[in-house]
């Protein structure tokens, strides 16, 4: 596959500016990202996130780097311990499900698996040892409380990647909740000694019976993974402050290395301009867009490509529902031109390189996917009437190749792939607009294909209807019935 020319811009958020991205050991891309606290399922806005972490992946690797991607699990804190009392469920066993969920909506969002999916209560020694470092070098302490505090005095950068102004910190001020607001800062827990809340969760450690902080689990399973000092770390922007601040601070007094060269974070999501809240009941899980009848392909088109990753998105169902439509444009666009015969695609043509040179363009910079996707649209229209006038069109198989790796919509594979069980050789074909249906539906189909050879249109029309029930439309065309999921 083609690589994308252009050198990559990101916006780097320690230095708040744009910048060319080069990588310590190119084309190697070390790769770290902050994944769900799993006492819940996660909802579309956290999904987002994970959405264009999906994106910088893929662009990576279209700009031809070789990234290695690592993703957490926050299986243990505050909220996964409060959850699993409530539960009244081992830490564990509850953690469990939420994971299991989790990856199965990075499937539906056709998400790639990160390389690496640490769990934190897997890397406690990794803590406990990172902790002891920072205790002899003189950035930690015990306190009254028997946990371990960070001293961020010690720490003159502190507040950089947040822009904090320390002049209103108090010394010796501590925090012990894992998330708290910058009115709020001060020393912050490494260590938690055990506490009867805690219940069943705690380890040994030489400060006593305890469990690690939120902020500790991401430095040590990052550095682990990736090395004291590597590429890229991402996450959400509400993560800026305290957690990518305090891992900054941690790491740095640890190691003396610089930890991290370039931080990459994703604003927020809104429902009808409104902060998510389950009060106004508008925290949508992927589950619930399903149940409205959209597919993963509908969301993951619209969280991608909606707006820039840096600004703020509003999610609407009218949003999604023009997502859908665009998604269907793009669906009848592949149908069209896979019928066409291989004679009339040139391997070269000046539109398809100006074409790809502007994606590229876009992508590079600071990967603006809707701008990438607005031109990919004025291609799609010109190709489009290029096959009304029956003139030679670009290579379009490779140029969607490369279209399709960074927009992760998948296709089928030939047009005519689909034959359903029990259909006679001599059946039409079965045209696929996306994503393979069930075999219930292909039973269906195969018995309209039946029904319409005999000219039974009563039947073929009640068919129909019973297709269009399991969720899927069928259009009848010259070359066979084409199905699409509603």
């Amino acid at each position: 596959m083609t690589h994308c020319q252009t050198p990559l811009r990101l916006f780097n958020t320690l230095s708040r500016s744009v910048e060319e991205f080069r990588p310590m050991a190119s084309p190697k891309v070390r790769l770290y990202a902050c994944g769900p606290t799993v006492y819940g399922r996660a909802h579309i806005g956290n999904f987002r996130t994970f959405l264009f972490v999906d994106l910088l992946r893929r662009v990576l690797v279209l700009f031809g780097f070789e990234p290695e991607h690592v993703m957490n699990y926050t299986d243990v804190d505050d909220k996964t311990i409060a959850a699993a009392k409530a539960a009244s469920l081992p830490l564990r066993e509850f953690t469990n499900q939420y994971i299991a969920l989790f990856e199965e909506d990075l499937k539906t969002l056709r998400i790639l698996p990160p390389d690496r999916r640490p769990r934190a209560t897997d890397h406690i020694e990794l803590m406990i040892a990172l902790i002891e470092d920072l205790i002899r070098k003189g950035h930690a302490y015990v306190g009254e409380d028997g946990s371990v505090y960070f001293r961020i005095a010690s720490f003159p950068d502190y507040g950089k990647l947040a822009h904090l102004d320390r002049r209103g910190l108090q010394p010796g001020a501590r925090i012990a909740q894992d998330e708290y607001v910058k009115e709020s800062v001060g020393d912050f827990a490494l260590w938690k000694a055990w506490k009867a809340e805690d219940g069943g969760v705690g380890w040994a450690s030489p400060w006593g019976k305890g469990r690690p902080g939120w902020h500790i689990e991401c430095s040590a399973m990052s550095m682990h993974y990736l090395g004291q000092e590597f590429d890229i770390h991402c996450g959400g922007a509400d993560l800026i402050f305290p957690h990518h601040e305090n891992e900054i601070a941690q790491s740095c007094c640890a190691t003396g290395k610089a930890f991290v060269r370039t931080w990459l974070h994703c604003s927020h999501v809104l429902v009808d301009g409104e902060k998510m809240s389950k009060s106004l009941g508008n925290v949508y899980s992927v589950a619930d867009v399903l149940a409205k009848g959209y597919t993963g392909r509908h969301l993951r088109f619209l969280l991608l490509t909606a707006s820039h990753y840096r600004q703020t998105l509003n999610f609407t169902w009218e949003g999604l529902a023009a997502a859908k439509a665009a998604v269907d444009r793009i669906d009848d666009w592949l149908a069209r031109w896979r019928r066409l015969p291989p004679t009339r695609f040139a391997a070269s043509a000046p539109e398809g390189e100006a074409f790809l040179a502007s994606f590229c363009a876009s992508l590079a910079d600071d990967l603006n996917i809707s701008d990438a996707v607005g031109r990919f649209f004025d291609f799609l229209r010109a190709t489009n009437r290029a096959m009304d006038l029956g003139t030679l069109l670009p290579d379009l198989p490779s140029i969607w190749e490369i279209v399709d790796s960074v927009l992760g919509l998948g296709t089928v594979g030939p047009i005519e792939a689909l034959r359903p069980p029990s259909a006679h050789p001599n059946a039409e074909a079965v045209i696929l607009a996306g994503e393979t249906p069930p075999l219930r539906v292909q039973e269906l189909l195969a018995r309209r294909a039946a029904a319409r050879s005999r000219r039974d249109w009563k039947e073929s029309d009640s068919l129909r209807k019973a297709i269009e029930e399991q969720g899927w439309t069928v259009r009848d065309t010259p070359e066979g019935q084409e199905l699409r999921r509603r």
